[in-house]
């Protein structure tokens, strides 16, 4: 009698274990299928991404209903001086090599960081080219008004490079912290003309129109990404970053004109 009451409490017990494994099992496949990523995850992005990387966190959250994406726009070096200030965040996405290779210099970053995008200049000029610029040439006319992003900035960097390349002295009347910043001044009429991202004339619409520049002399802007080393939501940080590298995400940012890597 007694050895078939131990058989009976022996059995009951490990229908509980499957029943018990059962249930995990179940949780962890809703939980993948609800997606697995929770909490803010913060990323700190070049102005130049601002219209793209909104969509690319719409699409992210839908995939991971339990996330919530910050977005921190600005200058890359900027957004560089932050995080090597010690500002918490996640996902550094740079408008150029230059500036992450300070932030992994310095450790901040986890892993290898990954050219995601590439992006080339456009000369922006109001609606109507106010000014009759053709060319990196009127940039050297002091009877226009011309902007350029900041030295250090990505694109005011590089704008230098394209104008030092065809001997042009830029006739600066100011220098603007970053990409977007210089793209309202020149929507609203307050510039005849800014060297800025072909991606961000096309995002500017009927307010400003853009003038390209000869391939032989424009510059090719490499954007890396990279999960911070300090990063609060390492899973967050983690899985922002794959989605902007998959098939949907650079479908996304090839359709604001970026190009592939």
């Amino acid at each position: 009698m007694m050895k078939q009451l131990r058989r009976a409490m022996l059995v009951g017990i490990m229908a509980l274990g499957v029943v018990a494994c059962s249930g995990d099992g179940e949780t962890d496949a809703a939980k993948a299928e609800g997606g697995d990523v929770e909490g803010e995850v913060l990323v700190f992005a070049a102005a130049s991404l601002t219209d793209a990387f909104g969509d690319i966190k719409t699409a992210f959250e839908e995939d991971n209903p339990d996330a919530e994406v910050q977005l921190n726009f600005g200058g890359s070096s900027a957004l560089r001086e932050q995080i090597l200030a010690g500002a918490p965040a996640d996902v550094f996405a740079s408008a150029n090599e230059s500036n992450m290779a300070d932030v992994v210099d310095a450790d901040e970053v986890a892993g290898e960081p990954q050219v995601f995008v590439t992006n080339e200049l456009q000369i922006a000029v109001p609606a109507g080219n106010p000014g009759k610029v053709k060319g990196l040439d009127a940039f050297a006319n002091d009877d226009l008004l011309i902007g350029l992003c900041a030295v250090e900035v990505p694109c005011g960097d590089f704008a230098r490079e394209a104008l030092e390349g065809v001997g042009v002295e830029p006739a600066i009347d100011t220098n603007e912290p970053d990409v977007r910043a210089l793209l309202t001044k020149i929507g609203s009429d307050e510039l005849d003309a800014g060297i800025v991202y072909v991606t961000d004339v096309t995002s500017a619409g009927d307010r400003v129109e853009g003038i390209d520049i000869p391939a032989d002399d424009n510059v090719v802007a490499k954007y890396p990404i990279a999960q911070l080393a300090g990063a609060p939501n390492g899973d967050g940080a983690k899985s922002f970053k794959e989605f902007v590298l998959s098939d949907e995400g650079q479908q996304i940012l090839t359709g604001y004109g970026f190009g592939t890597p």
